[in-house]
């Protein structure tokens, strides 16, 4: 990994990166801050994943997560959302919500998409693997979050392997991707037509099928403007309720959709998944 920026923070350091991915067959850059006890021993790794048309950058700059990171010590890492690239395709159309910053962290399955957009695999695979070659974390204590789109896939990649991250939170996540139309539009273009295919990266589906109990953390805004069409937090919470998975669900009222509302509530977040990596080493 070559490094790209370096800016003490917190006395730590936030860190860019750039990379060959494997996996994508694309160039890829990323985000990580190294806490101050980094300097001294391989610390706990959280995992950022971001949201439609966002890149490595906006969560560094903008959620203000890294005074708590230093306060925990754990490392955050945050991946661009999609492959980039001169071959890499984008929506035909030329929309925000398909394609290039669309990436929705699955693996796809039709042309012209599944040679690169493999981002299930970028995160669950080839960053585990990288990550601790080039800093100071240890990948076998690890937890995920992220936010609408980032916030789907840190819940779908949680629940496909809660052995690996010791919990799992989001900011207003797409909870039910196969019932929306930004998941409707994504998984027809990368998945093809057979919903049945598309359960697999849903996490009202996943939590239907039984997936195991992992400490579970959401915080929706009242206000966000895709609550009702494209978020429906309501079925997270059916789902929850009608199969014994415990999860808590909080609701703010006059909060957006916004790094705004991240940057109110990031600091619980970071100690959640603290105590939950923590508890999981002792």
């Amino acid at each position: 990994m070559e490094i790209i920026t370096e800016n003490r923070c917190f006395e730590g350091r936030q860190l860019r990166f750039r990379h060959r991915a494997e996996t994508l067959d694309c160039d890829m850059h990323g985000a990580i801050y190294l806490p101050p006890q980094a300097a001294r021993e391989p610390v706990p790794l959280l995992y950022w994943l971001s949201g439609l048309t966002c890149t490595d950058e906006n969560f560094v700059q903008k959620a203000g997560a890294q005074r708590y990171a230093a306060e925990h010590g754990v490392a955050i890492v945050a991946p661009d959302t999609s492959p980039r690239g001169d071959d890499v395709p984008d929506d035909p159309e030329g929309s925000w919500d398909l394609g290039l910053g669309a990436g929705f962290y699955l693996n796809a399955s039709q042309d012209p998409w599944q040679r690169h957009y493999r981002m299930y695999d970028y995160i669950t695979d080839e960053l585990p693997e990288l990550l601790p070659e080039a800093f100071p974390v240890d990948p076998e204590r690890s937890s995920i979050f992220g936010h609408s789109m980032g916030g789907h896939g840190a819940l779908v990649i949680a629940l496909h392997n809660p052995a690996r991250y010791a919990s799992v939170s989001a900011f207003a996540p797409i909870v039910a991707p196969t019932r929306c139309p930004w998941g409707e539009k994504a998984f027809s273009h990368y998945l093809g037509p057979d919903r049945e295919a598309w359960k697999a990266y849903d996490s009202c589906e996943l939590i239907a099928a039984g997936a195991p109990q992992l400490p579970m953390l959401i915080d929706q805004g009242e206000a966000d403007n895709f609550l009702e069409s494209q978020l429906k937090t309501e079925l997270l919470e059916q789902a929850c309720q009608e199969n014994s998975y415990e999860a808590t669900i909080r609701r703010h009222p006059g909060y957006d959709h916004s790094y705004y509302f991240i940057a109110s509530f990031v600091g619980s977040h970071i100690g959640f998944h603290a105590r939950a990596l923590e508890q999981a080493a002792g």
